[in-house]
């Protein structure tokens, strides 16, 4: 029960350092909600010394990034909505494919974030710390003025960077799936487009009824939106040929002046970090600018035109082109390679010809009547659910869908879909008392950790998950696998290197007494386990016995016992390592964000790492 003594105006007298540690207490929710109560409390929840303690609390950034962040954001309050809104995407998605790797990491930017694939490769003689670890981009997230979020796809094709703005949809706090799609959107103010290049508009000047009444065709839409058909639901050939003809529609040539650092150095010099920081606030202006194409003659190479044949591109022309596509599918298959080049030619025509691809029936022009009516069916269904997806919005863009789903998994490893263009976020767990292990661990094959020999004059980096697990009253501590540097994969995602017994000590002896630096190897503890066998096996290849070996120096090797081989492991920090490495080209735009072909060697190596010397299997092989 509150005194009768109480006067509110003294919680509003209170300082706004104090109040600042009070607000420590509530969430972002809760700050806001506090602020609709009265016109004192609205003011208390506008200070920006309360927002800046909401910002730290969430853990994003340092105290120090903070600050320059709010350059780029009218207030912490804006800046909270943004750090908020992709505090969920921080850390390590994945995916099977390709068996080498498929890693990215999601680390902060400068007011974004930024998705860095971490690239299969071999260290030099420097190591993992001070040799730079290869990386390429993946996508970017910026926080706008106001802190909304924008979405842009990373790419490359033919030697040219490019960027694909999109759209953001609501981020689940529990999400563990990114999924890359296509959106129909209903254009805005009041039926006019915005002339952004994230959506390709579609407008259709067709009466959607023939009654005289006013109902619009936004409304028909909204009234449509319970039974549209989603994304997720078309078939497999649909989705990707709709990713692509909507990447090929709205991507953005990055200029040189535009393709800067996407994140600041690791450094200690406070010079240094406000040059990065210069040059990080310059370049996120510039995409911003790209997007939007408000500049003048002086940058007028980063304005790309929106053409009227593809702005006036409606429904009418696509059932057009669906109509060609089943009626003149022989005629089409004759002229099929003329016509693809003419029709090129234009985008509107390239455009077109993307959705006949889309629409086209997969027919065997061998298999007769028979195999038409037997799949007819299947095909006439599938051609509806497009049609409907088509109908409902008047323009399309790339859109970022970061959803929770229910995920099976196999010793900490989800079970994926492979017709999904999609990363999922691998469950890391944080090292604890009594899971002193756990987290991510990075190194090599061989002892002493990291020294080359003549003939290896490199050694493949290997990245380990390691979790615990309880097994028959054992706790066993599980090293997954998430990539490997060889040029030929030899274990798969989601294998388990080693498995140690915690609760069962081993009674073998290290067998080296010394390290690089001839120092001395002192070993805390000693477990039992089992190692991987050799050979390429999905899921059980077999183990061999082995041993687990905590080193006093906080490194742990595990040593097969038949062979002597030994994997020697660091706990890493990726977003350290990241901003002392080396970024490298990016693959074109929808395999750089899910890599879905099946593939044992390494897809993203296709450059050189100047600074370990090292050259990359196709390099080698030219």
């Amino acid at each position: 029960m509150v005194p009768d003594d109480y006067d509110p105006s003294l919680f509003q007298a209170l300082p706004d350092d104090v109040l600042a540690l009070v607000s420590q207490s509530l969430s972002p929710r809760d700050l806001c909600n506090l602020g609709l109560c009265c016109r004192s409390l609205y003011a208390l929840a506008q200070s920006e010394k309360v927002w800046l303690t909401q910002c730290y609390a969430l853990g994003v950034i340092h105290h120090k990034d903070l600050i320059e962040w709010r350059k780029g954001v009218s207030s912490y309050r804006a800046l909270c909505r943004f750090l908020f809104c992709v505090q969920p995407l921080i850390g390590i998605w994945v995916h099977q494919n390709p068996e080498l790797g498929n890693v990215v990491y999601v680390m902060p930017g400068f007011v974004s974030v930024v998705g860095c694939r971490i690239i299969p490769q071999e260290l030099g003689p420097l190591g993992i710390e001070d040799g730079p670890i290869l990386w390429a981009p993946v996508f970017e997230i910026f926080g706008d003025f106001d802190g909304s979020a924008s979405f842009f796809l990373h790419g490359r094709e033919r030697g040219v960077d490019y960027v694909y703005p999109g759209s953001l949809k609501h981020i689940d706090r529990n999400c563990n799936v990114l999924l890359l799609e296509v959106e129909p959107r209903l254009q805005k103010n009041g039926g006019k487009l915005a002339h952004g290049k994230s959506f390709v508009q579609h407008s259709d000047s067709s009466k959607i009824c023939r009654t005289d009444s006013a109902l619009s065709r936004s409304q028909t839409v909204l009234e449509q939106n319970d039974t549209k058909v989603l994304f997720s639901r078309l078939s497999f050939s649909d989705r990707r040929k709709l990713l692509e003809v909507v990447t090929s529609r709205v991507r953005q040539k990055v200029p040189d002046s535009a393709n800067g650092p996407l994140f600041a150095r690791l450094s200690d010099n406070d010079e240094n970090f406000r040059k990065d920081m210069l040059l990080l606030n310059e370049r996120r202006s510039l995409i911003f600018h790209m997007q939007s194409c408000k500049f003048g003659e002086e940058h007028s190479d980063l304005c790309l035109e929106i053409p009227s044949d593809l702005t006036q591109l409606g429904l009418g022309e696509i059932r057009k082109s669906l109509d060609r596509s089943s009626s003149a599918i022989d005629s089409f298959s004759s002229d099929n390679a003329h016509g693809q080049c003419a029709k090129k030619k234009t985008l509107g025509g390239y455009f077109r010809y993307g959705i006949k691809q889309i629409l086209g029936k997969s027919i065997s022009f061998n298999g007769g009547h028979a195999v038409l009516r037997n799949s007819s069916s299947s095909s006439e269904s599938k051609r509806a659910q497009l049609q409907e997806f088509l109908r409902s919005g008047d323009m399309m863009g790339l859109t970022l869908n970061a959803s929770t789903v229910k995920l099976s998994s196999y010793r900490a490893w989800p079970n994926m879909h492979d017709s999904r263009f999609a990363l999922y976020k691998l469950p890391l767990r944080l090292p604890k008392p009594d899971q002193e292990y756990a987290g991510l661990w990075g190194g090599t094959f061989g002892w002493p950790p990291g020294k080359p020999t003549e003939d290896k004059p490199g050694k493949a980096l290997f990245l380990l998950m390691l979790s615990y697990e309880e097994s028959e009253g054992q706790c066993l501590l599980i090293a997954t696998k998430i990539l490997e540097g060889t040029h030929y994969v030899l274990h798969p995602n989601g294998s388990a290197m080693f498995i140690a017994n915690i609760d069962q000590p081993s009674p073998d002896p290290f067998p080296w007494s010394s390290d690089a630096n001839s120092l001395p190897v002192t070993t805390d503890h000693a477990f039992v386990g089992e190692g991987i066998a050799n050979g390429y096996g999905f899921r059980y290849p077999g183990a061999k016995p082995g041993s687990l070996y905590v080193l006093h120096n906080g490194l742990i090797a595990f040593i097969w016992r038949e062979s002597r081989a030994v994997l020697t492991l660091q706990r890493l920090n990726l977003q350290d390592l990241l901003k002392k490495g080396e970024r490298v080209p990016a693959l074109p735009a929808i395999a750089n964000f899910t890599y879905l072909t099946k593939s044992y060697s390494n897809v993203f190596a296709g450059f050189s790492n100047p600074s370990n010397g090292l050259l990359s299997p196709r390099q080698k092989q030219t």
